[in-house]
């Protein structure tokens, strides 16, 4: 069946993503029952791919798929991996780092933030130094801020944390960063992923997507007390474990629609070596920061630490960003303005993952616009 999507403005925010003409029309798929086949398998696929994404090969390490949003993730984390009056270590690199904080004490976990200056990471020292000086359930990792379009690096705070504090789970806030920036869920020893449907996997909101350790299922599983009902691990865990076996399960009605999209972009993302994905979106980002500097702006950002599926930018000196902004807009494309609470309203945000860089030159048509739209405010370097 040939199938295009209607025109529409070009979407170059951290999220809602361009999606691909195949994974819009099984968004449309007719109706589908839960608990018979076609669905049973295509959600085993689902799960299985989602091994493959994150680069797992424990067969007890678990994948979710959920109804809502990446926010969901956070409430997950703080009501089945972390009890009431146990510590938290949160690295803060900006805005959605700090909300993060804020779900984990609504639940009663006490929490330590070790904040990042603006546009930068928390140094490996200080994170060794605090680990240290207690004992810390889980730390949690913003892998790319979005508001900051930081990047922090798992790997090597991921050995930080084995060397001084192996008993701590590792929990990583993907959303913005799961199918654009590699993760090795093995190698590394990460103990919990969540990220949602709309960002780099390149899929329409509404999916709440996790990965799990077998060590952090157990953690779960094992929990004496539930703070929650629909966010429960424990319901949700031999529903996946069916699924995933091609067995009809129920606790809730999933998504249908989404997930049967879900398995369209997971088979378009894995049927490419993922390494070159993952090398693609570098160069991309690569060639757009480095335009932009070019340009005379100025990147949230620091040298080294910017992430490779997004980029902010500091409006240039002069210009009125929401004019800037509006422009652009009827030149067909979206951007994204700030929300980091310190330079709220002096900067943009520009996303580009999935198929706007793998399959498509949005970024060349995007770095045009900026140039011409800046031209036409009376800009010049």
């Amino acid at each position: 069946m040939s199938f295009h999507q209607a025109d529409h403005n070009l979407l170059m925010i951290p999220g809602s993503i361009e999606v691909s003409d195949k994974v819009l029309l099984a968004n449309a798929s007719p109706s589908l029952s839960h608990t018979h086949q076609p669905f049973i398998g295509i959600f085993q696929s689902v799960l299985q791919n989602l091994r493959k994404l994150l680069k797992s090969t424990n067969p007890n390490d678990q994948a979710y798929v959920l109804s809502g949003s990446g926010t969901l993730g956070w409430d997950i984390v703080a009501s089945n991996l972390i009890q009431p009056n146990e510590n938290a270590l949160l690295l803060s690199t900006g805005f959605f780092s700090d909300s993060f904080a804020d779900c984990l004490t609504t639940y009663g976990a006490k929490v330590d933030k070790l904040v990042a200056p603006l546009g930068g990471v928390v140094s490996y020292d200080l994170i060794e130094k605090q680990l240290a000086s207690k004992n810390y359930k889980i730390i949690t990792i913003t892998h790319v801020d979005t508001s900051t379009a930081v990047v922090s690096n798992l790997e090597e705070i991921s050995k930080v944390v084995k060397k001084v504090s192996p008993e701590t789970l590792i929990i990583v806030d993907g959303v913005c960063s799961v199918a654009v920036e590699d993760i090795q869920f093995d190698n590394w020893g990460l103990d919990f992923v969540l990220t949602a449907s709309q960002k780099a996997i390149g899929v329409p909101p509404g999916l709440c997507i996790l990965f799990a350790s077998e060590r952090a299922v157990n953690t779960a599983l094992n929990r004496s007390t539930s703070s929650t009902f629909f966010a429960s691990l424990k319901r949700w865990h031999p529903i996946m474990q069916n699924y995933e076996n091609n067995k009809p399960s129920y606790f809730a009605t999933p998504s249908c629609q989404l997930i049967n999209a879900l398995n369209t972009s997971l088979n378009e993302i894995l049927s490419k070596d993922l390494d070159q994905r993952f090398a693609k979106h570098i160069s991309s980002s690569i060639f757009l920061k480095s335009s932009l500097k070019d340009l005379g702006l100025e990147l949230v950002s620091k040298e080294k630490v910017g992430a490779n599926g997004l980029t902010a930018a500091y409006f240039p000196k002069g210009i009125d960003g929401s004019l800037f902004l509006s422009s652009i807009y009827k030149k067909g494309i979206v951007l994204a303005g700030g929300i980091h609470k310190d330079i709220v309203g002096k900067y943009f945000r520009i996303g580009h993952m999935g198929v706007s860089v793998v399959e498509r030159d949005d970024v060349e048509l995007v770095l045009s616009a900026i140039k011409e739209t800046l031209s036409e405010l009376g800009y010049s370097k």
